[in-house]
């Protein structure tokens, strides 16, 4: 798919509004630069040191030092928390490690793995999880994968789990995207031949499905799996989709209360549900203006292009689900030209799916897409 039959990521009315708001940030930006200058200029040389300082060493500057002193603190004791989670006791049969990988950015992404100890994995799944949650609570998804001779890897997001930023900010989710794209790529250069596949929860759902939009992502996977998938999602309130664009620019990491769905419930397991929201790597705060808004674009972006995709791939969908909706599912799965495509409603079933009484049963379903996948793959080898 080429560039030009992509429709655009953001709304007819945010790309007027953006570009108007960076350039009248741009020009009052230069004016006060150079009245600033002129005025150091003027002043003599006594009193233009005190003004320079107190620039540097003002209330505005404190401030910003302090935000950034803090958001490091919480990174690393984020951090030092994510190294507790999925950890094997050494009588498992596989090995699970946890490691950094560096993205296009230079931010530090916490990673983690776990790989059967005999042999060499028949595929590896790269896990993308949801928004506001870490790749630690896949841990009990993995064992089940690797108990079946798959390997898998997961990294968290910048601003979730270990990795850095402040946590539950996500300042474009194409960042995630490139991320993602970058980490699959690292995964099949260390694991020459083995064939890989992309699973991605949520608003993790809505990353995965962007990067197999690019041919080079779709030729290095056998398929992608998608749980409860973030697309066709609204704003709480038209307003909100209104003023979306100029706030997400003003006021990015605005907390945003009105938008906040944590009293919606995502699985109807009980002990599930308090481990989420008692797990203090999970962001259970109001979310962020900018987070918010980059959802709305990659969710209407991807909602407008369904024909396009092309990619192998198998979405799974809760019929009760109340944070994404099942039937923008199944227009995924109507109108996507991928000629390898699978989809099943589970009746009743809310948002974490792979959280659900259910969840072995789920990750079976998973597990056999990946085996039928791998099958057709290599009958297409043996006709070629």
């Amino acid at each position: 798919m080429s560039t030009a039959e992509m429709e655009q990521l953001t709304s007819g009315a945010s790309n007027r509004i953006i570009p108007l708001l960076k350039t009248l940030r741009t020009v009052l930006l230069f004016v006060h630069t150079f009245f600033l200058s002129l005025l150091l200029f003027i002043l003599p040389r006594h009193r233009r040191r005190r003004i320079s300082e107190s620039l540097l060493d003002g209330p505005s500057s404190k401030k910003r030092k302090s935000a950034w002193k803090r958001e490091e603190e919480d990174t690393l004791r984020r951090r030092a928390l994510a190294e507790c989670y999925g950890t094997g006791d050494g009588h498992c049969p596989y090995r699970s490690a946890t490691f950094l990988f560096f993205g296009g950015r230079n931010n530090a992404l916490f990673c983690r793995s776990w790989v059967p100890v005999s042999g060499t994995p028949r595929g590896i799944l790269i896990i993308i999880h949801g928004l506001n949650e870490h790749s630690g609570r896949y841990a009990d998804f993995a064992r089940q994968l690797t108990s079946c001779n798959f390997g898998v890897y997961a990294m968290d997001w910048i601003g979730h789990g270990g990795s850095d930023g402040l946590h539950g900010y996500v300042p474009a989710l194409d960042y995630v995207v490139a991320d993602t794209a970058a980490f699959l790529e690292k995964i099949r250069l260390e694991n020459p031949g083995v064939p890989c596949f992309l699973f991605g929860h949520s608003t993790g759902g809505a990353v995965v499905l962007k990067a197999a939009y690019s041919p080079q992502i779709e030729g290095m996977v056998e398929g992608i799996v998608l749980t409860s998938p973030a697309l066709r999602v609204k704003p709480a309130h038209p307003i909100v989709g209104a003023v979306a664009p100029i706030v997400s620019l003003v006021a990015p990491k605005f907390q945003f209360k009105g938008a906040n769905k944590r009293g919606i419930p995502v699985s109807r397991d009980p002990a599930a549900l308090v481990a989420k929201y008692s797990d203090p790597l999970v962001y259970t705060g109001p979310i962020r203006v900018r987070t918010g808004y980059e959802i709305l674009r990659i969710s209407a972006h991807l909602t407008r292009n369904f024909k396009f995709v092309s990619v192998p791939f198998f979405v799974l969908h809760g019929t009760a689900d109340r944070v994404t909706d099942p039937l923008a599912s199944q227009d995924l799965y109507n109108e996507a030209a991928s000629e390898f495509k699978d989809i099943k409603l589970y009746d009743g079933f809310l948002h974490d799916l792979l959280f659900e009484p259910e969840r072995e049963e789920i990750a079976q379903d998973i597990i056999k897409w990946m085996e039928k996948r791998l099958r057709v793959g290599v009958e297409d080898v043996n006709v070629t």
